[in-house]
């Protein structure tokens, strides 16, 4: 199968690079980054998005959002434009549920399959290709892309129809978030109580408390090490999406609001860049104290 690749970020960089190194053909396009170190690994470059469609029958797309991914789909030199009947599209972006059930649609109409695929895991996962996939779509041409998916993911799951792989990541970044906010302001209060918070961890992670988001995200803390895996503008992103949803289906979400008003500060005090997890930093402010070793 041959395999084309529309977005080459932080996320879709490596996910392209174990679909080559798995023995795919891939055809590769990006308006704004580079393609040569995929060229060299034996990619073909595209010219667009379009030259890209017309040459393959499964198309990835991994954009940073509901925008991105209608200019790349629908508008100058798109994909629906090059794309033969039959082709099957998979959005591996995080963008809004109904924006995913609009651009499914479009692709009905020019005989084009369309899956919805966001990911977790972020830019370590991504590398190591063990993401978590959670897709939205036909069951049959899920069946026909789940191999390819698993190159990429150490879960690939179907949770519904077409949106429903968007809600579902909606609902898995709501709850990052919120960890990530709970174990910052937990080890605030810690340290601020003059307890080494490298024992707090220590006493704590194999117990009830303890989480994926804990353990990937306090070491970092630890470190001072606000390097993105997962910067604080796209997590935004994603909290705006929720936020959007929940309110279009009249669902109170409040604890969403509280951590996207900190998000919004932290990416206001310059730190739109940093991994998510510089969170800790906003808790670290207020308490003046910092979370190290």
């Amino acid at each position: 199968m041959k395999i084309g690749f529309i977005g080459l970020g932080i996320m879709g960089r490596p996910m392209a690079k174990n679909l080559i190194a798995a023995g795919y053909s891939l055809v590769v396009f990006d308006k704004f980054a580079p393609m040569d170190d995929l060229v060299a690994l034996g990619a073909e470059a595209g010219s667009s998005s379009k030259d890209v469609a017309s040459k393959v029958e499964l198309i990835i797309t991994m954009l940073p959002n509901s925008p991105h991914v209608r200019e790349v789909v629908m508008g100058e030199d798109c994909v629906l434009d090059g794309a033969k009947p039959g082709t099957i599209l998979v959005d591996m972006s995080s963008i809004a549920p109904a924006a995913s059930q609009e651009l499914c649609e479009a692709a009905k109409a020019k005989g084009v399959i369309m899956l919805d695929a966001p990911v977790s895991g972020g830019e370590p996962k991504a590398i190591d290709g063990t993401l978590a996939v959670m897709v939205g779509g036909d069951e049959a041409a899920f069946d026909k892309v789940k191999d390819v998916l698993d190159v990429m993911a150490g879960s690939v799951v179907r949770v519904g129809d077409i949106g429903a792989g968007n809600v579902t990541k909606l609902a898995n970044q709501i709850i990052v978030a919120l960890n990530i906010a709970a174990v910052s302001e937990a080890f605030t209060l810690s340290t601020k109580a003059g307890v080494n918070p490298e024992a707090v961890f220590d006493a704590i992670k194999g117990g009830l408390a303890g989480s994926t988001v804990m353990n990937a995200k306090i070491p970092m803390i630890l470190e001072g090490n606000f390097n993105p895996g997962f910067r604080i503008e796209l997590h935004i992103k994603d909290l705006q999406n929720a936020l959007d949803t929940a309110h279009e289906l009249n669902v109170s979400v409040p604890l969403t609001a509280g951590i996207m008003e900190v998000m919004q500060a932290l990416k206001l005090d310059g730190d739109g860049d940093s991994d998510h997890c510089a969170v800790a930093k906003h808790y670290e402010k207020l308490a003046k104290v910092e979370i190290r070793k």
